[in-house]
């Protein structure tokens, strides 16, 4: 076990809040980062505790929409006539995020050792970026949020499911999946990130009790040093989104494919020559 520095917990709020919005995977980056930088793992129940300050950056962010959609979802229970789209799409929330929470509970142990390991976020980064430049091939766009389905829904919260791996990225998984049911890019990239909101504030909620634990190995932060790195995250993931929406609106998600091939490749190449290791 080794603490945690300011420094370290300032520069890894920081990553978390610049990449766990973009399709690049924030919790690959904490654990490449904080192993390059320590030689050790800041660990699951941080990266789970600091993406509160992004979920909230995404609360802040989307308010209007948010608030939007729940008094339409409210609204709708009451009274059958006005259940418009608003309605429908807070329906879809939930059933979007229903499928990341019995898996994220089942394999809660699983995630917090296994899919720690460098050697697995190096292949998925390389991987799954061949899953962003297919979507992007064969994506039809014609379809914008307003025209979103429950089939669309379910198979954007079955692809969510796939963040549970670090490395695969949450926004990059659901709107890939996006992508190739027709939505355009903004539509899928803003509902993957309304359909994060519960299933991160609610990893981040029951991690709240392992981050504040000492642990035997790995980074430990102290209560200070996680409440700093998520206010960072905050703050710099509230400029992410706005800057994320504007981009994919003109760019392909290629961009980000190309960055995720080369940093696997640069960190399979570390683990290769024992520079670093992969837990």
């Amino acid at each position: 076990m080794t603490d945690m520095s300011w420094a370290q917990s300032i520069v890894l709020g920081t990553v978390q809040g610049l990449t766990e919005f973009l399709p690049i995977s924030s919790s690959a980056h904490l654990r490449i980062v904080s192993e390059l930088w320590a030689g050790e793992d800041a660990g699951a129940s941080f990266t789970a505790v600091t993406q509160l300050g992004t979920e909230l950056a995404v609360l802040v962010f989307f308010a209007k929409d948010i608030a939007r959609i729940l008094a339409a979802w409210f609204a709708g229970l009451r009274n059958p006539d006005r259940r418009g789209i608003d309605y429908r799409v807070g329906w879809y929330v939930i059933l979007a995020t229903i499928p990341i929470v019995v898996l994220g509970f089942l394999f809660t142990d699983q995630i917090r050792t296994v899919g720690r390991n460098l050697w697995l976020i190096a292949i998925m980064l390389i991987l799954f970026s061949f899953v962003f430049v297919a979507a992007e091939r064969y994506a039809t766009q014609r379809r914008d949020l307003e025209q979103l389905t429950r089939t669309d829904a379910i198979v954007m919260g079955l692809a969510q499911c796939l963040a549970l791996i670090p490395g695969v990225s949450r926004s990059g998984a659901t709107a890939s999946a996006g992508l190739f049911l027709g939505l355009n890019r903004e539509a899928a990239f803003r509902f993957s990130f309304l359909i994060a909101i519960p299933a991160v504030l609610g990893s981040g909620l029951y991690s709240l009790k392992d981050a504040f634990e000492p642990s035997n190995d790995g980074l430990q932060a102290g209560a200070g040093q996680i409440v700093v790195a998520t206010v960072i995250a905050f703050v710099v993931g509230y400029a992410a989104i706005a800057w994320l929406l504007k981009f994919v609106s003109n760019h392909s998600m290629n961009w980000f494919a190309a960055y995720r091939v080369i940093l696997g490749s640069v960190i399979l190449i570390l683990l290769a020559t024992g520079v670093v290791s992969a837990y």
